[in-house]
Order: structure tokens, then C-alpha cells, then sequence
């Protein structure tokens, strides 16, 4: 068992546990953590709670402390620089003629690294751009390449349903969506009707899913309790 809390780096964020320690954290609270990636900003979004080792995945990383003013400052700056570091990405990417579209870019808190996300219809070499954008800026240099679930998430939008996509407002992971889940619906299979605006199935086909799946064998397990009441009461029926 472990004392953690829940930190999000980005909002709908996937959630990550971090071992609270001896500080008494609460949902809303900033603080200062150590990643995979290097010392980040995030904000709690899970109260401190006790969970168990098949919980987690261990060993958990630290919180090294309650973001301060200067570290609100520097995260605040950080954010500031990437529109600029967009632009003159977005510059290097045509003049290298690269076939590849830049969807968003993230200082981490550090500024050990810049993460440029983008997408493309094939595999891109963009080894001399990552020389180019290395000598501009200084420091490391990450291109990661993102599905269009994941663009929608960092763009925005409103959805068939008039309201601010799902995607951008609380779900932290992609689920899996399938055609049958529409089916089970009695949902129009027209794509157009189904599709997000990402041109994938809606995720929300999923949210419904669980309780259809319910229904459904609850249904079978009636018709064959009733079945069998009929052939009990009717023992000539079945011949």
C-alpha cells in the first residue's frame, strides 16, 4: 500500500500517481514532480488516497514539492515561448519540404526539451530539421508522431452533438470503439452519423456500450428461464 495522488500535466489528461509523501495534497494544488521527461508542472487532480501495489505502477516517482510562485512564473513562460517555437518550426518544416503537419509543441518545465507534435500520412525523415530546430533552440529535440484522436484532443472543437468534444473536456485515454457498439444501439451505420470529427468512430458509442451488453444477456438468460417454464408446464411442446 502507498500514499499517492493523481496529477494531470495537461487538461483531460491522462492521470499519473505520484507517492505524496508527507504533504498534504488536495485536488486543485500545483506541484513540482520528476518524470520520465524531466522535472514537470502539473496539477492534482486526485486527492491524497492510499492504494494498493496492484494499483500502480511501481516503483512511484516523488513529488518534490508545492509549486511555488517563481515555479507558476516559469511554467507560465514556458507557455508563452511555444507559440513562437511553432512558428518557427512550422517555417523549417517547408522549407525542408517535409511532408507533415505540426499540430502542437510542449516546452517541459525544465526546458530540457521541446516536443513538437505532428501528423502524417507516412514514416518522415526529419533528422536534418532536428538539426536545424537543435541549433535554434539550444536544447533536445523530440518529434512525435500523433493519430488524428490525438489532434482532435489538442485542437478543440464541437461535436455532432453541439457540445465541446469529450476528448479535450475529461477523457484522459482512448478507448476502443467498434461498429458493433452501434449496432447494439440500433444507430444509423451511415459514417457520417457515427464519426466524430476526427473521422473516427465517436468515443462516445463506448459510454452506453456496458449497459447494452447488460441488458442484453440479462434479456437471453429471461427468454431461456421463461423457455424452460413453458417446456415444465407444456411437456409435449418440445416434442
Amino acid at each position: 500500500m502507498a500514499w499517492v495522488v493523481g496529477i494531470r500535466f495537461k487538461p483531460a489528461g491522462k492521470i499519473y500517481y505520484f507517492d505524496s509523501g508527507d504533504m498534504d495534497l488536495k485536488a486543485g494544488d500545483t506541484v513540482v514532480v520528476e518524470t520520465v521527461r524531466g522535472i514537470e508542472y502539473g496539477y492534482v487532480v486526485m486527492g491524497k488516497r492510499q492504494l494498493s501495489d496492484d494499483q500502480l505502477v511501481l516503483p512511484l516517482k516523488k513529488v518534490i514539492r508545492k509549486a511555488t510562485e517563481e515555479d507558476e512564473q516559469t511554467y507560465l513562460s514556458n507557455r508563452a515561448k511555444e507559440a513562437s517555437a511553432l512558428d518557427i518550426c512550422k517555417e523549417k518544416v517547408r522549407e525542408h519540404g517535409l511532408p507533415m503537419r505540426l499540430i502542437d509543441v510542449e516546452y517541459t518545465f525544465d526546458r530540457g526539451k521541446i516536443i513538437f507534435y505532428f501528423t502524417a500520412e507516412n514514416r518522415v525523415d526529419f533528422r536534418e530539421l532536428v538539426k536545424d530546430l537543435a541549433s535554434i533552440f539550444k536544447t533536445r529535440i523530440e518529434l512525435r508522431q500523433i493519430g488524428v484522436r490525438d489532434e482532435a484532443k489538442m485542437i478543440g472543437g464541437i461535436g455532432t452533438c453541439g457540445r465541446v468534444l469529450c476528448c479535450t473536456q475529461f477523457l484522459g485515454e482512448f478507448e476502443p470503439v467498434s461498429i458493433r457498439m452501434a449496432k447494439e444501439q440500433n444507430l444509423s451505420l451511415n459514417p457520417t452519423k457515427i464519426s466524430g470529427v476526427c473521422g473516427r468512430l465517436m468515443c462516445c458509442l463506448k459510454y452506453e456500450s456496458d449497459q447494452y451488453d447488460e441488458q442484453k444477456q440479462s434479456g437471453g438468460a429471461k427468454r431461456g428461464e421463461n423457455d424452460r417454464r413453458a417446456k415444465n408446464t407444456n411437456p409435449g411442446a418440445g416434442a
